[in-house]
Order: structure tokens, then sequence, then C-alpha cells
């Protein structure tokens, strides 16, 4: 189901009810060519280019054993972190297109090519979309002991301009997607701020808090425990729609940024040369859990939002995301660490 508009979450659009209505059909269809191959016949490998416990490895073993349910195979989950999923993409990128390999890949693996010099894989060449599958929110947030005045976007930016010195801000890291959506940000206000990157979401939402560094720019995930506990403020969200986690919260757009779009978000890939039959028929099982409440009552418990697209859409999605953030890493020349 189609939830890019995570305030009102039971709303389901006619073009929506079809899709769900056919998605039997279609699985049926790519099931029987599939009959005569035995997929699947073993166990199915999807890999997390991250560590346990966040939100993209939750998603995946959310998404994961329901899938393994449905194909009645199981889908082991692998975890293999490192250089922001870069390391785990060029495995999947090489491995035999069979089937029995795919990769959730979440916005840092997407724009990693762009960080790094010399990765094995190209992000939109080497990979069969599958199927997006959550949205991941971002939000701008502030230290209310430091900057007790600014409740919104509008009355940062003005503090921000009139600071003699750039304003700090900071991100889980140089190369982040909260790095990125500042610098986007940044272009559209014609305002500045100096980033101040840290290693990891936890250390820089820590030094936010105690007051180190006054405004940052948070996975949603991370940030919202300390937000309801009133150590940190959120300002806006990223989305283009308000988020059903803090639906009080305007979104950045709303604020006088007409078309600003910043969510990190993540879906599976299977290496490039992966029949579409055997695409078609993960995608169709896929939008068929994520349309379940409680999958997406489990995703928003991790911080996520369920939303399908399926190889198509999403083939489309990366290329944009690829593009648009590619560019705006080369405008302002930022290298992750």
């Amino acid at each position: 189901m189609h939830m890019r508009n995570p305030a009102s979450p039971a709303r389901t659009t006619r073009r929506n009810v079809l899709a769900l209505a056919a998605a039997p059909l279609l699985a049926g269809m790519a099931g029987g060519a599939l009959a005569e191959t035995g997929w699947p016949s073993k166990m199915l490998r999807l890999v997390v280019p991250f560590p346990a416990g966040g939100p993209t490895d939750t998603a995946s073993r959310i998404v994961g054993q329901k899938l393994g349910d449905r194909l009645k195979q199981p889908v082991v989950v692998d975890n293999r972190p490192g250089a922001s999923g870069s390391i785990a993409a060029s495995q999947v990128a090489k491995a035999d297109p069979d089937g029995y390999t795919f990769m959730m890949l979440a916005t840092p693996t997407l724009l990693a090519p762009h960080l790094y010099k010399k990765l094995g894989y190209d992000t939109v060449k080497d990979f069969a979309p599958v199927a997006t599958v959550y949205d991941l929110p971002i939000v701008v947030v502030v230290n209310p002991a430091l900057l007790p005045d600014v409740t919104d976007l509008r009355k940062l930016i003005a503090h921000a301009k009139a600071e003699k010195t750039p304003l700090n801000y900071t991100s889980s890291g140089a190369g982040s997607f909260g790095h990125l959506s500042m610098e986007l940000l940044k272009q559209m206000g014609g305002f500045d701020m100096q980033h101040v990157p840290y290693k990891g979401g936890v250390p820089a939402i820590t030094d936010t808090i105690g007051g180190q560094v006054p405004v940052m720019y948070a996975d949603l995930v991370a940030a919202l425990p300390h937000i309801k506990a009133g150590k940190l403020r959120a300002i806006a969200v990223g989305s283009p729609q308000r988020v059903v986690m803090l639906p009080d919260v305007p979104t950045i757009a709303e604020q006088g940024f007409k078309g600003y779009d910043a969510v990190s978000w993540g879906g599976l890939l299977a290496p490039a040369g992966t029949p579409k039959a055997v695409v078609d028929r993960v995608a169709n099982e896929v939008r068929q859990i994520l349309a379940e409440k409680e999958t997406q009552d489990k995703l928003l418990n991790a911080g996520a939002i369920a939303r399908f697209e399926d190889p198509a859409q999403m083939g489309k999605h990366v290329q944009q995301d690829y593009a648009k953030w590619g560019q705006l890493i080369r405008d302002k020349g930022i290298a992750s660490d």
C-alpha cells in the first residue's frame, strides 16, 4: 500500500484499491511462470548493508519473515555493514542472479558511489529494482535551551542569518543524508550554517542535547524519544507530507520551500539479470505484505513508514534520487569520511 501521506494512513485511493485487487492475479501469473523452474526451491538470502538493530535491519526482518512464509522458503537476513552499505552492495552486484539473493537498499547505499571512490558497483546499472518497502523520515531539531526562540524554520533561518559567524549544525556524518538534506535547504534558502560531522547519529544527538551543537538534521527514529522528552525541539520534517509520528510539526515545504523533498527510504534490489518472473513474484508478495496493518504497525514502531512501489516505480525513484543528490554532492564538493 502506498503510504506516502502517513498523516492519514487509512486513506486509500481508487488506484491503490485496483492495484491491490490486481496483485493476487499478477502473483498467480508470475507463480505459473516460475512453476516450471521450481523457484524457490531453497533458502533466500536478504543482505542488509547495515548492522543489526537499526531501522533498515528491522524492516528487513519484518518483511523477510513474512516473505519467507509466503514463499514457503526461509529468508535469512545477512548483515554486511561498512562504508555506507557499499561493501554489501559490491558483493550483491556480483552475486549470481538466480533469484536467491536480494539486498535491502537504503538511501546511503544508493548515494555511496557519489561519495566514495572506486566502488565495485553502479547503483543504477548493476541491480534489478524489486519493490520499495519503507520511508524513514528525517527532522530538523534544535536544542531548546540554546535556541529558546527558534520554534520554526523561519526563525532558525533568521537566527542563522543574524549570526556573525556561521551557526553550527550536525548530522550523523559527512555525506550522511542529514548532511545532504541540510545543504539542499541552505541552497534553496540562501543562508549558511557550518556542518559539524559526527561518527554516527547517537553521538551527534548526544552532543546536540548536551549543548555542544545547537542544531541537527536527524533521523526521526533516533530523535523521536528525545523530542517527546523535551530535550530536543522538532521544527520541520523533510518529507513532502507531515508524518504520523509528529503530526503537529510542519514540513519544510509548508514553511516556504515549495518542492523540498528529503526522505530517506529503503527497498529490495536483486542482482541485475535476475529473472523478471522472480522479480515480479517477489514484488507482488511485498505489495500484499505492506498492505497488512500488522506490517505497517511494526514498521512504525521501528520508525519507518510502509510505502510500496513496483519495480518500474522503484527504478525511476532510484534514478531520480541518484541524479538529484549526486548533483548536490558535486556542486558542494561533499565527500564521505
